[in-house]
Parts: C-alpha cells; sequence; structure tokens
C-alpha cells in the first residue's frame, strides 16, 4: 500500500493486474489519501516518518515546467513508494502522473522538452508530460543505474555494474554451494557494499522508435567505475552540445592505489574515433560533476586540489572546451562551492556555498569574475535550476522537510511553490531555532544552533542534549534529517546545543582544517564551550545533561565519556570510532584515514599519528563512569560493527549501564522505516531513563 502511515488514513479504492509491458510487469493500486487532526501538535518518530520526500527535481529545456518524484514510506510494508509528479510553473500546480506499486526513479525531461524519462525496475522508460504513451525504452539484462541523453538525442550513455572478479563458482564449478569470497587486494568493500562489480558506461544509439538492448561499454575490462561510489550519479557525467564527446569522472586506480587516493579525473570520450583523454591531468584531488554551458564553449567543475584530502576546498573551475585553457574563479573565496548551475546568458554560474552554517545562493559572472552572494535566511538550499526570471531552488531547515520554491533574482527571497508537507506541518508546533555565538577556550567565536522544545517555556527547566557532529568534516547547517533531527530531539521535550565546533565547513578553511591530526584537541574543548556556555541559562538544567553523536560524533561521544568530568548523565554513539588502531585497519578509506589520523599506528616517528592513536577512546574507559547506548549497524563497513560491540562489551564489563541497538540488515546509517522508528523510539526511551 502505498500512502503516509501515519497520521494518514490509506482508503484503496482498486487493485488491477495489468498486462501491459509499460507497467512493468507490475500489480498497481490506486489510492486517496484523507489527513486526519492529528492527537498533538508535537512531532513523533511516526509524523516524521510520513512525511513526503521530494526527490530529483528536473526542469524542462522551455523553463515552463517542472518534474519531480515524492517518496512516502510505508510501516506495516516496511518500504518506501515513490512516484512522478509534474508541476507547470505558470500557476505552480502540480499533477501526479504514475500511481504504482514499484518506485519511479531518475526523472528528467528529454532535451527535446517532448518526454519525461525515468527508471522503473531497472529499466529506462519514457511517458508523455501529462503521462500517457509509456513507452520502454531499454531493456538490458540486469538492468541500469543511471542514464543520460546526448544533447541531439542521437545517442544515450546509461550506467550498468559490470562483474570483472571471477567468483567462487566460477573458479571451483563443483563448489557451488560455498559461502566465501577470495579477496587479493585493498578496497573489497566501501560503507555499505562489497565491491564485486564496477559501474560502467554504455554508449547506444538512441531511436524514439527502437527499444535499447545493449550498447558498446567505454571502460571494458578497467577495474574501477563511474560514475565514482559511494555518492556519485549521473551528475558526473555531461555531454558536449555537439553529442560527439562524453565527458565524465572517474578515479583509474585499483585496489590499494584506489584505497589510498581521492584523485578523480574528467575524461572526454569521443565517440567517432573511440578515443579518450584525461581533462584534468595533473589536478590531483577530486575532479567532479562537470556543466556544459548553453552555448556549448564552457565546461565548469568542482575541484580538489590535494590528493587523499576528501574535505579540501572545492574550488569551482571553467575550461574553454575549444582551447583547453582553464581558469579558477575562487582563489580569493575561503568557501567550498557545489550544485553548479548555467544561466541562458553563458556568463552566470549559479552555485550552493555553505556559510556561517547556513546554505546559500551564489552567482560567478565569467565577464569580471565577480561573485555575489543572492539569498540569507535560516535554511539550506539544496539545488538550484536558472530560468529566464527567477529561480527554482530546493531548501530544508531544521524545522522543514524539502520543498520547491520560487527564488527572485532581485533580492533574493523566495516564495514556497510545492506545498508537499503543508498538510502535516499545519497541525505540527516546531520548536524554536536560534543562533548564538560562543567564546571558546582559544578566544575565537564559534556559532551554536540552540533548538528549544515546542511550548518551551522560559520559567521551566529543561535537561539538554550535546550534539556532536560526524564527518568530522561534515556541516552543522540548517539540515533535515530522518535520524538526526533537531526537532524531533527537542519535541522529546530537550533543548539541543549543536556546536560548529573546529573542523566543520562554513568558516573558512583554517576552521576546517584544525581538526586533522587532532581528533582530541581542540574541538573537543569547543564542545565542553558549547556545552558549558549553554548550562549557564536558568531553563537548564546541568544536572540534566545527555551527550550524542554519530561517526566521528560515536568518536567524540567515546572519548567524552572518559574526559567530561561529570557534565553528563547519559551518552549515546551510533556507528561510532572506539579503537582507533582497530578502524585504521578495518576501514577501506585509507585517504581519509591516512590524512585525518596522521598516518599509520605502526609509524613509530610520526608525532602526528601516535598522538592520535595515544588518545584512542578506548584508551581511558577506565574513566567510564556513564550509562551509554551503543548503536551500530553490520553492515556498515565503513567503521565496522566490532567498534561498537567492543565499546558495549567494556561499558559492561566496567560495571556501567549499557544498551546494544544493533542493526543486522543497517549500514552506517539507518534507511528501513521500522528500523528508523525504532531507532528513536529506544534514542528517546535511554535519554529519558537517565534525564528524566
Amino acid at each position: 500500500m502505498k500512502l503516509i502511515i501515519y497520521p494518514i488514513t490509506i482508503l484503496l479504492l482498486s487493485l488491477m493486474a495489468c498486462d501491459n509491458k509499460q507497467e512493468a510487469e507490475a500489480a498497481k493500486k490506486s489510492y486517496k489519501t484523507t489527513l486526519q487532526k492529528l492527537t498533538s501538535d508535537v512531532m513523533t518518530p511516526e509524523v516524521l516518518w510520513s512525511f513526503g520526500r521530494i526527490g530529483n527535481v528536473s526542469l524542462s529545456p522551455d523553463l515552463s515546467k517542472l518534474v519531480y518524484t515524492i517518496t512516502y514510506f510505508n510501516k506495516e510494508e516496511d518500504r518506501s513508494y515513490s512516484d512522478i509528479y509534474v508541476m507547470d510553473l505558470s500557476n505552480n500546480q502540480s499533477t501526479q502522473l504514475t500511481h504504482t506499486a514499484i518506485n519511479e526513479s531518475e526523472v528528467k525531461w528529454t532535451p527535446d522538452g517532448q518526454k519525461i524519462a525515468y527508471i522503473a525496475q531497472g529499466q529506462l522508460w519514457e511517458m508523455n508530460p501529462d503521462g500517457t504513451s509509456k513507452r520502454q525504452v531499454t531493456d538490458i539484462e540486469d538492468g541500469i543505474n543511471g542514464y543520460v541523453y546526448a544533447p541531439d538525442m542521437s545517442k544515450i550513455v546509461f550506467c550498468k555494474d559490470v562483474r570483472l572478479e571471477p567468483t567462487i563458482e566460477d573458479l571451483h564449478p563443483d563448489l557451488p554451494k560455498a559461502k566465501a569470497r577470495i579477496i587479493n587486494d585493498q578496497f573489497y568493500r566501501h560503507w555499505n557494499d562489497w565491491v564485486e562489480a564496477y559501474s560502467h558506461l554504455f554508449i547506444a544509439d538512441y531511436s524514439p522508435a527502437k527499444t535499447i538492448t545493449g550498447g558498446k561499454d567505454i571502460m571494458e575490462g578497467e577495474k574501477w567505475e563511474s560514475p565514482v561510489r559511494p555518492w556519485g550519479g549521473t551528475e558526473q557525467l555531461a555531454w558536449t552540445k555537439d553529442g560527439k564527446k562524453l565527458i565524465y569522472t572517474c578515479r583509474k586506480k585499483y585496489g590499494i592505489e584506489y584505497a589510498l587516493s581521492t584523485n578523480t579525473d574528467l575524461y572526454a570520450y569521443d565517440t567517432e574515433n573511440g578515443e579518450t583523454r584525461n581533462l584534468t591531468e595533473g589536478m590531483m584531488g577530486y575532479d567532479n560533476n562537470p556543466v556544459i554551458s548553453p552555448n556549448g564553449k564552457w565546461m565548469a567543475w568542482e575541484s580538489m586540489e590535494r590528493d587523499g584530502y576528501e574535505a579540501d576546498k572545492s574550488r569551482l573551475f571553467v575550461m574553454n572546451l575549444e582551447t583547453g585553457e582553464k581558469k579558477e574563479y575562487t582563489k580569493d573565496f575561503d568557501q567550498s562551492v557545489g550544485h553548479l548551475a548555467w544561466s541562458n546568458d553563458n556568463n552566470t554560474l549559479w552555485f550552493i556555498s555553505d556559510w556561517h552554517a547556513t546554505d546559500e545562493i551564489y552567482a560567478l559572472t565569467l565577464n569580471d569574475g565577480k561573485i555575489r552572494k543572492l539569498t540569507e535566511g535560516i535554511h539550506n538550499y539544496t539545488a538550484v535550476f536558472p530560468t529566464d526570471n527567477a529561480l527554482i531552488a530546493t531548501k530544508v531547515s531544521m524545522s522543514k522537510p524539502e520543498e520547491i520554491y520560487k527564488v527572485s533574482l532581485q533580492d533574493g527571497k523566495d516564495e514556497e511553490i510545492s506545498f508537499v508537507n503543508k498538510p502535516l506541518l499545519d497541525q505540527l508546533t516546531m520548536g524554536k531555532v536560534e543562533k548564538r555565538w560562543v567564546k571558546t577556550t582559544d578566544n575565537k567565536k564559534m556559532l551554536v544552533w540552540m533548538i528549544y522544545p515546542p511550548h518551551f517555556d522560559p520559567e521551566k527547566k529543561y535537561p539538554a542534549i550535546l550534539y556532536c557532529e560526524g564527518g568530522p568534516q561534515s556541516t552543522v547547517s540548517q539540515f533535515w534529517s530522518y535520524r538526526w533531527n533537531f526537532q524531533q530531539m527537542a519535541a522529546n521535550g530537550y533543548i539541543i546545543v549543536a556546536p560548529n565546533r573546529r573542523g566543520l565547513p562554513g568558516f573558512g578553511q583554517e576552521w576546517l582544517e584544525q581538526i586533522s591530526g587532532d581528533y582530541s584537541g581542540q574541538n573537543i574543548k569547543d564542545y565542553l564551550s558549547a556545552i558549558d556556555d549553554a548550562k549557564k541559562e536558568p531553563y537548564i538544567d546541568e544536572n540534566r545533561l545527555g551527550c550524542v553523536g554519530a561517526s566521528y560524533g560515536g568518536y567524540s561521544v567515546y572519548y567524552l565519556a572518559g574526559h567530561h568530568n561529570k557534565r553528563f548523565k547519559a551518552f549515546i554513539a551510533h556507528c561510532g570510532i572506539f579503537d582507533l588502531e582497530s578502524q585504521y585497519c578495518e576501514t577501506e578509506e585509507m585517504w581519509f584515514a591516512n590524512w585525518d589520523m596522521g598516518g599509520a599506528p605502526w609509524d613509530k616517528n610520526n608525532k602526528i599519528a601516535q598522538r592520535t592513536f595515544a588518545n584512542s577512546p578506548h584508551k581511558f574507559v577506565g574513566n567510564w563512569d556513564t550509562p551509554i547506548l551503543v548503536i551500530h549497524g553490520q553492515k556498515d563497513y565503513r567503521i565496522d560493527v566490532s567498534q561498537g560491540m567492543s565499546a558495549f562489551n567494556a561499558a559492561r564489563m566496567r560495571g556501567i549501564p549499557a544498551q546494544y541497538l544493533y542493526f543486522p540488515e543497517e549500514c552506517h546509517w539507518v534507511t528501513g522505516c521500522q528500523d528508523g522508528i525504532l531507532w528513536q523510539r529506544t534514542f528517546k526511551a535511554w535519554l529519558d531513563k537517565w534525564l528524566k
């Protein structure tokens, strides 16, 4: 059943069996939703998981319409449903185009604007903008993962997983039931997957009258992938305007070399002679996400300078595709850029950048090289799409999930146009979100977010939670999360203290980079500065303080558990680093471990590395004295599940009250609906037990 799980009443109108191949052999369901009154205006985990989630927005070539997906989760079935919607920008009216029991994804307009393309059950489909005349475009064995049409629609590139390593059954056909892997090099698993296949790019001729059943693998035999794992999608691919070259992102390294390097490059594949050329040779960090100007003359992309440093400043480069000349436009811009988009004038590049813990829209004009900031507010913009008289953008905040907006080109003011979650939001009271600047131990100013419970009463006393960000160089901006959701935490009756401690973006490179090689140093002091400042408020009970965090934030929790001087009465660590020496040898992205830890634990002459490992949280378990909840997923290959088990076991052997929430099917995140609700319930119950 496809509808919001709670507080939505689901009314099943019809169930039909369809033989039409266009419906991809799925039984179809039609639904009607009736929103009921909530019993409370305070958010619950069930309400949190009822919000619709807007997905990949695409602007039509004539700039008149948007197509996008909305995903809802069904608690009873423990799964999601995604459907396609189209919006007419002349009146901001949206129409739902699909009502299926399968998930449609990767929705976008064809270059001629005549069709809407999408992936369903692993194949590419097209339909008219009104949802009629669905046609299956590809019939590829094992399906595809993504696609991009050439501008003239003569060709299409699609992504498909290719196996290049022999399986046990290949090597030993008489042992078909053997469940094993033979591994010969590093980087055999990544984040939440075993690296058993590589996403390759296939180019095929396109015709509106023919089904594509195969294509040319332009990376044949290469044991690396494009787009680049784990985050890469088709934003890492771009056709030149004439459709003769495909530009793609790739890190052409294998095994231990791949694990040690962040050096991705942009490659141009020539469809006429089959040659591939490296466009960013000699540029040593991440180079990705190429975007071609409307006139086809320029290519802009995001580039990091240093190999092995995944949190380096993301610079904005532009290349003249006729001459190969390239230029950086952000040398004097002490911020990172992302989500590049060209205006039709071929002179303006829009992008999003984090500054002082909000993500705002900026514009670069090529002719004078100037960058100007367009927007200002308590929000995060997440994507931008230029039109002739406005910008279309997606935006979130700590108080509101992602919606679609029109943004004025003159003053940056925006107007919501999607209203996907308005029926729910109108019934909820969100807690106040407040900025404060706190003095650190080295006399610098640190921005701290304070999130208050709904119906906050300053005459009362509340327990408070110190939030420790992961990454370690992730942002504490105005994000909306379905796990680390500040409004949900505040709705549980807590004041949330979320510092932008050392090592976070949005405050210049010096602030960002300080944490590398200093995990246990200044940023830990910053955490304590934030909570010590907050607890001076008369409405915070300093005897009821908790501390929570995930990943590096989990490291922070484990470390603070041995160094908090009785400040906290409860801890929660999700997928945290407990034993740094074990983590160094267990993890996959060795570029990350080497940069952040300073080197290997066996390098005894490396002072930075030795300081890092000397301050591993597991070495201070003797100081632990506070109840702790440990959460970890079995399929977390970034920080192995043994880290969580070890921390829990250590706490219990010390006689400390502890609980272990173990997810056998989750990874570094919690993505399942019922698992996500369980996470929220367990999180609240643990804090309530010790802080209330």
